[in-house]
């Protein structure tokens, strides 16, 4: 009777701490749902387009700067389809003429996407800048105009060397005016390739325009072989521009980034879609397979342009964790993504905790000047190194002049 009492009692004790149990334990399940919440990520492409990717300037090799009759100056500059290169430099036997290309520069690459190499000499023109008068100097003031019956292919010689890896052009000038009846030295000089947007050159008319008065820029290298006010103006409008991908949010938890490992190869889960060419597909479906990852976004549907922003929802948990990746567009393989770990509660401006990488996976190009980008349709080479962040070989803005993150 005893041992009975005892153990309907021992019954009816753990009946009463397994009720309580599980109602303990809903009660934390409630608690952590109404502890739920959802945030606002928005991405900003915040970067100041610039008319120009690269630019710089010639001179001659001797005590003068002049390049004389018989000698020869190179410039190397990266370019990808589309892009042209325009240059500028005194004839120096008149009071006001230059030479430079047509506009919007020298055609680099046939309607095929083929490099151009070789002699492109008839690319060169003769320009009367129509600031002084021809034969007496006396000041003028008359549009730019070609110069009548000289042709400034016979006075000056262009060569184009291209590099396919690099995408990067050597143009050799030569003065070949020497015993022509128009035989002059050149002054030091200056060029310049646009930067393209996805769809046009940002300057379709460097320099000067053509049936237009001359700016002082310009009038100071045709009259006086002086570059110092144009490449003034150059570097103040020179500059590495880009778009952003559509951009990947995971809401993940424990302390691994699931979207990168600094210091190792891709993993092949899909970031190389997303650094080669914005395509967040893969990567996407990735994570979503892994147990660690408690809700995936995609912020934007189309490449985010200077000036523009994408934002999405997210939803997460205490404890829960934030990772992000979008494409800098005009490389080869690089993405911004949060280089620290960020609490999915967080709030307010996250954008000292981007950096740029390079997924390792594509050999480099000049910034929105390679062949081989996805700007200019192309497709990277192929390079196996391990995701490093991105150094100082290219002149890249700061992370915070491109990209801005924000959580709300």
């Amino acid at each position: 009777m005893n041992k009975f009492i005892f153990r309907t009692s021992v019954l009816a004790a753990a009946t009463l701490v397994a009720l309580t149990l599980s109602s303990c334990s809903d009660s934390n399940g409630d608690m952590m749902t109404d502890m739920a919440f959802q945030r606002t990520i928005t991405f900003e492409n915040v970067v100041t387009p610039k008319d120009f990717v690269e630019s710089g300037s010639f001179q001659g090799m001797g005590t003068a700067p002049i390049i004389s009759p018989g000698q020869s100056v190179s410039v190397t500059f990266s370019a990808g389809k589309t892009q042209a290169l325009m240059f500028a430099t005194m004839y120096g036997a008149s009071k006001d003429w230059f030479f430079a290309s047509q506009q919007p520069g020298i055609k680099l690459f046939d309607t095929n996407g083929n490099a151009i190499t070789g002699d492109v000499s008839s690319s060169v023109r003769l320009w009367d800048n129509g600031t002084k008068d021809d034969t007496t100097g006396q000041v003028e003031s008359k549009p730019i105009m070609q110069v009548p019956n000289v042709n400034a292919s016979q006075l000056m010689k262009l060569s184009l060397a291209y590099n396919d890896v690099t995408s990067e052009f050597t143009l050799t000038i030569t003065n070949t005016s020497g015993g022509t009846a128009n035989e002059t030295p050149f002054s030091p000089g200056v060029w310049a390739v646009s930067n393209y947007n996805g769809s046009q050159l940002l300057n379709s008319a460097p320099f000067f325009t053509p049936n237009a008065l001359s700016n002082p820029e310009i009038t100071d290298i045709a009259q006086m072989g002086n570059i110092s006010k144009m490449m003034t103006q150059l570097n103040a409008n020179t500059g590495i521009m880009t778009g952003l991908s559509p951009a990947l949010i995971v809401v993940y938890r424990g302390d691994k980034n699931p979207m990168y490992e600094l210091g190792k190869t891709d993993n092949g889960m899909g970031l190389k879609d997303i650094a080669q060419f914005g395509n967040v597909a893969k990567l996407q479906n990735s994570l979503k397979s892994l147990p660690n990852v408690q809700g995936v976004y995609v912020a934007g549907n189309a490449p985010v342009a200077p000036g523009s922003k994408v934002t999405t929802n997210f939803n997460a948990e205490p404890g829960d964790k934030i990772a992000y990746a979008t494409m800098f567009g005009f490389s080869n393989d690089w993405f911004y993504a949060n280089e620290q770990s960020i609490d999915a509660n967080t709030k307010g401006d996250i954008s000292s905790k981007t950096s740029l990488f390079d997924s390792g996976t594509g050999i480099d190009q000049y910034p929105g000047a390679g062949n081989h980008q996805a700007l200019f349709g192309g497709t990277p080479q192929i390079e196996s190194k391990i995701i490093s962040k991105v150094g100082t070989q290219y002149p890249v803005p700061a992370v915070q002049n491109v990209i801005k993150v924000t959580i709300n």
